[in-house]
């Protein structure tokens, strides 16, 4: 959970994930939308997803948790830094970690002040990290660098504050607050996309599963998709449904606008009410479908941009 998300967001997620999968066994024999569900709201599903494919490798080979870190990365959605935290943190490993915060720590301490998204230089951060672990007590060791970064050398750092500053090169020079060197910030991209609430009668309504790879995999949402050009958004959303589904439907009310951010681009999601007109569906471009009731829909895990649509949806009424 933490490797996207800070931890006084992540401890009410932790608990109650754990609480439900108290051991690996447990979340591996779980269904996907279980776990999916129990995730629901942290954003960066595939971290879900790799979490339980994880979990099933580990019950299916018999062995237990890996204990080092080139053991770990063979795991599904485990890379080197991860790696290093868990191998040291739960298992006393001598292994260095790499997070932003030790990034930031290290960028200033000895004056790197070369792109850290460079292969090279991210190469070269980690070297700096093996090189200053002590022979014992790793696991302290690699917690305490990653909270003087989270908490005192931060992108504003409190230098007055940080056991280390009289080590601190970048401090003597007075450019804190310049390293790390990042590459410049691209803009945002913006898409428009329209979604349908479909309703088969006045308590029945169309959701969609996402394939389970790429952007929300593996999550439901309202079934629709992006508007091409100038494209209108109803015939926008009759396409994409027809494309989709193979069916067809009727948008006959605008319901609302929603806009959300995700981390490399954000959308304005247009969302109308839509009467089923016919056809049988095929699932060409999702993986599954169910007719729900309103009531029905906190059974599923669905992206937040589509919570807010539920959370209206719930105030209005259902059925217009």
């Amino acid at each position: 959970m933490l490797q996207q998300t800070q931890v006084n967001t992540a401890v009410d997620y932790y608990e109650r994930f754990f609480e439900r999968f108290p051991t690996v066994e447990l979340l591996a024999s779980a269904e996907p939308d279980q776990v999916m569900k129990s995730w629901e709201g942290l954003g960066y599903y595939s971290r879900a997803r790799n979490l339980h494919k994880a979990a099933r490798l580990v019950v299916q080979e018999g062995t237990g948790i890996p204990d080092t870190a080139q053991e770990l990365m063979r795991l599904p959605g485990i890379g080197r830094y991860t790696a290093g935290a868990i191998a040291s943190i739960a298992f006393g490993r001598r292994t260095a970690v790499l997070d932003g915060n030790v990034i930031r720590v290290l960028t200033r301490l000895f004056h790197v002040t070369d792109n850290v998204s460079s292969n090279s230089v991210r190469e070269r951060l980690w070297n700096m990290a093996d090189g200053l672990l002590p022979e014992t007590r790793v696991d302290r060791f690699n917690q305490a660098l990653m909270e003087l970064g989270a908490l005192v050398c931060r992108p504003r750092p409190e230098c007055s504050e940080c056991p280390v500053s009289d080590f601190c090169e970048a401090r003597k020079l007075g450019i804190q607050t310049e390293l790390p060197v990042k590459p410049p910030r691209r803009a945002v991209p913006h898409v428009e996309v329209t979604a349908g609430i479909i309703w088969r009668d006045k308590r029945h309504c169309l959701i969609t599963l996402r394939p389970p790879h790429g952007l929300l995999g593996g999550l439901w949402e309202f079934p629709g998709g992006k508007r091409e050009g100038d494209e209108p958004l109803d015939k926008c959303l009759i396409r994409e449904i027809r494309e989709e589904l193979a069916v067809e439907v009727e948008p006959v009310k605008r319901f609302c606008i929603v806009n959300h951010a995700y981390s490399h681009f954000r959308i304005t999601l247009h969302v109308f009410h839509c009467h089923f007109e016919g056809g049988t569906i095929q699932c060409r471009g999702v993986d599954d479908f169910r007719w729900v009731t309103v009531k029905d829909l906190d059974r599923y895990a669905f992206p937040a941009a589509d919570r807010k649509i539920i959370d209206r949806l719930r105030n209005e009424g259902g059925y217009p």
